[in-house]
């Protein structure tokens, strides 16, 4: 049995602990215990070196003691892309629609004026552009003369829904169907809808008779000349129909 050499002049040193304890019995490396303290497995002793990472994204509880995994993507400050912030109604996917307006029972200009604001204020609707009122003597219709006006939107509702969107504001403005063509506090016409082309007993796009009158042609040829062929306009020439000035507010 070996013994330690005494050192000149003094007592003799005393033999080093085994590393890793104080009992003597090897202990594994600090890296190769859990987060517990408790001794895991050493990396590449019989561990397949493929699995994931400790704290890391894995599906499955997180151990006691790892180190936090990253956020879900979506959220503030996790490695992912951020959800997209809510739209505002102007930003969703839209059309161009034109929209036909008349009146010809009671208040008909300040009716026509009220309705281009309520038609702005549909759902995902904005009106971008409006004419100017005309006066015109009905037209397969009877009772005093229209007012009429054309407006263009931009709306993200389908043909249907700005359709019914529109009979709610007639309703509402008291329209009464007690028999065709009769007078009218406020007829609302969906002239068209994008490239919309539909014929159901509910909607006719581009509408059926809009190239034949006079009170839709000449407004709608005020905001939008492209969409009014000349030889149209031509056609309508003869339909009595009177451009009113900004400042008469008279029916």
């Amino acid at each position: 049995m070996s013994t330690a050499k005494r050192p000149p002049g003094g007592k003799a040193a005393p033999a080093r602990k085994p590393a890793g304890g104080g009992d003597g019995r090897r202990q594994p490396p600090r890296d190769a215990r859990d987060g517990d303290g408790k001794p895991g497995r050493a990396p590449g002793r019989g561990a397949s070196s493929a699995g994931p990472a400790r704290g890391s994204n894995a599906a499955g509880p997180a151990r006691k003691g790892a180190a936090p995994g990253r956020k879900p993507a979506g959220r503030s400050g996790g490695s992912g892309p951020a959800r997209p912030p809510s739209r505002s109604r102007d930003e969703y996917p839209t059309v161009q629609a034109f929209i036909a307006i008349g009146a010809n029972l009671g208040d008909a200009a300040a009716a026509v004026r009220a309705a281009m604001l309520a038609i702005g204020a549909i759902e995902r609707t904005t009106v971008t552009a409006s004419s100017s009122l005309y006066r015109s003597a009905p037209v397969d219709a009877t009772g005093p003369d229209f007012i009429n006006a054309v407006v263009a939107v931009r709306t993200g509702l389908t043909a249907e829904a700005l359709l019914a969107d529109l009979q709610l504001l007639e309703l509402e403005a008291g329209r009464e169907r007690s028999f065709p063509n009769a007078p009218r506090t406020l007829d609302l016409d969906l002239l068209t809808h994008g490239n919309t082309v539909k014929d159901t007993p509910a909607l006719t796009l581009p509408h059926p008779r809009m190239r034949e009158r006079a009170f839709v042609l000449k407004p709608l040829a005020e905001i939008a000349p492209d969409k009014v062929p000349r030889a149209a306009l031509a056609r309508v020439s003869k339909q009595v129909i009177e451009r009113l000035r900004d400042t008469d507010a008279s029916a």
